[in-house]
């Protein structure tokens, strides 16, 4: 093989070191980095198992045991259980001691050594003094703040080799750390396992350094320089770049090299089109999701769930259920007592969804609820909260509402509706039968509406259901809408329900008749029972 020399030599000295250094790299690089998850697995194992050797002892007895130096039944028991964790789980030693106020002095209450090892434990009030400053630190940290060390603790010793230590707190009944558990877990398998990486590192890296300086060179020998610089400097430009060049131009072979350079073009304008694509999904993902997380945190927790809401009222008893039809709900409903003797009852549906959906909802529903005021008229409340929506409205939304105030003593309802479905009402011993009632005018549809009141007379035993569209519109597999009629029918058959009881057999019909079709809108309900007058 005749000597090489101009750039052909530079080059092949150029990926010898080169060769050398990524192999040096590399193998440093993964050491450290196959050395500190090994490290952090047996600093978690430790972990775990000073959390289970903390779990069998009895903290309130550790200053009876100091203060009198006698140990008893229990003692003996939690000793030898401790005892047989250390054997189990192999470790060096599981001890337990109080700290000094100076943080450098241990007084040792539990200490248990594996029986392979011939170490002897410390006895009971055995005190260890200087502790160096780097456990010093640690102890501070778990007697003062409590929980876990700031750092796990990797040394090495001629007694016990290297090994790691996890210390953590222990509180007494009343939540005070009174003293430290340690767990010394030995890692001569670590040492094992890093010293045949390190020289199965070093022997493939050689190897993969001579194969390829060999197959480099003979590649040099039949004048492959020019095209691999070509291909070099595209790369290079790419890199500082991103975005393409004509270097490659000048590669016309058919060969390998060629090939090459033409999945080095092709590979280079992917690259730029993901990148463009990659940007625009990640950002928009993000935004979703976002949206998705707070709309949904902000919903769950607008809305009153927990059933029975009032039980200490026995004039009447309500239930309500909203089932989105994505992570986020446009529908959203509310009860409450205006003042002791009027409970008023919200149904609304806003448009859209999504994030935007969700704060106008809450807007909405809060407005609602802070302009309902004993006394005042609900046609007035929607006046109100219908201007004040309009004001906020830059996404132009709109909310379809139902509200209606129930007087506890003498049976009278008075409502309120813009643009909202009419509701169902149910007279003591009768059949569910919707209402009509003249729907008016969306909110935040168009400033200066004005909305009425209207006015139905319950008695002792009448109920009033409410919903959103998301119900009558449901759709099954053929196109099918639920409808009134199939509303009706299921109300009337289960009139003599109390709320709790009603809503989950509406639901369990729509369930059936929709099938396997998806929902496609929010299936929101509300049942309110009118048991007894309030005394005045």
């Amino acid at each position: 093989m005749k000597k090489l020399s101009g750039i052909a030599g530079k080059l092949t000295a150029g990926v010898i070191v080169f060769g050398i250094l990524l192999g040096v790299v590399c193998s440093t690089v993964g050491y450290i980095e196959f050395t500190a998850v090994l490290e952090q697995q047996y600093n978690d194992s430790a972990y775990e198992i000073a959390e289970t050797a903390r779990a069998i002892l009895n903290p309130d007895k550790f200053e009876q045991y100091l203060e009198t130096g006698q140990t008893d039944e229990e003692y003996e028991n939690i000793l030898s259980r401790l005892d047989a964790l250390t054997d189990a789980t192999n470790v060096t030693f599981i001890y337990v001691a109080r700290v000094s106020g100076d943080y450098k002095t241990l007084t040792y209450i539990y200490d248990t050594v594996n029986s392979s090892t011939g170490f002897d434990r410390y006895p009971l009030g055995y005190t260890a003094s200087d502790l160096d400053e780097k456990h010093t630190e640690n102890v501070i940290k778990i007697m003062t703040e409590g929980g876990r060390a700031e750092k796990y603790l990797y040394s090495y010793s001629n007694e016990s080799g290297a090994h790691t230590t996890a210390a953590i707190d222990v509180k007494n009944s009343d939540g005070e750390i009174i003293a430290m558990l340690c767990v010394e877990k030995p890692m001569t398998r670590l040492e094992a396992a890093r010293n045949t990486y390190v020289l199965h590192v070093i022997l493939w890296t050689l190897g993969a350094i001579a194969l390829f300086i060999f197959v480099y060179a003979v590649i040099l020998r039949r004048g492959v320089i020019n095209p691999i610089l070509a291909v070099t400097d595209e790369a290079k430009h790419f890199a500082e770049n991103n975005t393409l060049s004509e270097n490659l131009s000048v590669i016309k072979q058919r060969d390998e090299i060629g090939v090459l350079a033409r999945a080095v073009e092709k590979m280079e304008k992917d690259i730029v089109e993901y990148t463009e694509n990659l940007t625009a999904i990640t950002a928009e993902k993000e935004r979703v999701n976002t949206e998705l997380s707070v709309a949904t945190r902000i919903q769950a927790n607008m809305l009153p769930s927990i059933f029975p809401a009032f039980p200490e009222r026995k004039e009447f008893d309500i239930f309500a259920t909203m089932n989105p039809a994505k992570e986020v709900g446009g529908d959203f409903y509310d009860f409450f007592m205006v003042d002791e003797r009027h409970l008023a009852i919200v149904m609304a549906d806003v448009s859209g969804k999504g994030v935007p959906a969700a704060l106008f909802m809450v807007i909405g529903k809060t407005l609602i609820k802070d302009h309902t005021q004993p006394r005042k008229d609900l046609g007035e409340v929607f006046t109100e909260v219908n201007e004040l929506l309009c004001e906020s409205n830059s996404e132009g939304l709109f909310i379809t509402a139902f509200e209606g105030v129930l007087d506890l003593v003498n049976g009278d309802f008075r409502f309120v509706n813009a643009g909202h479905e009419i509701p169902y009402i149910c007279k003591k011993d009768g059949d569910f039968e919707p209402y009509k009632i003249r729907a008016g005018f969306v909110l935040a549809g168009m400033e200066g509406m004005r909305y009425k009141c209207g006015e139905i007379q319950l008695d002792i035993g009448d109920k009033i259901f409410q919903y959103t569209d998301g119900v009558t519109e449901a759709t099954n597999v053929n196109n099918e809408l639920y409808g009134m009629d199939r509303l009706t029918e299921i109300l009337g058959e289960n009139s003599d329900l109390p709320p709790a009881e009603l809503l989950p057999k509406i639901k369990e019909d729509i369930d059936k008749f929709v099938g396997e079709a998806p929902q496609f809108d929010d299936i929101t309900m509300l049942c309110l029972e009118y048991r007894a007058r309030m005394e005045d």
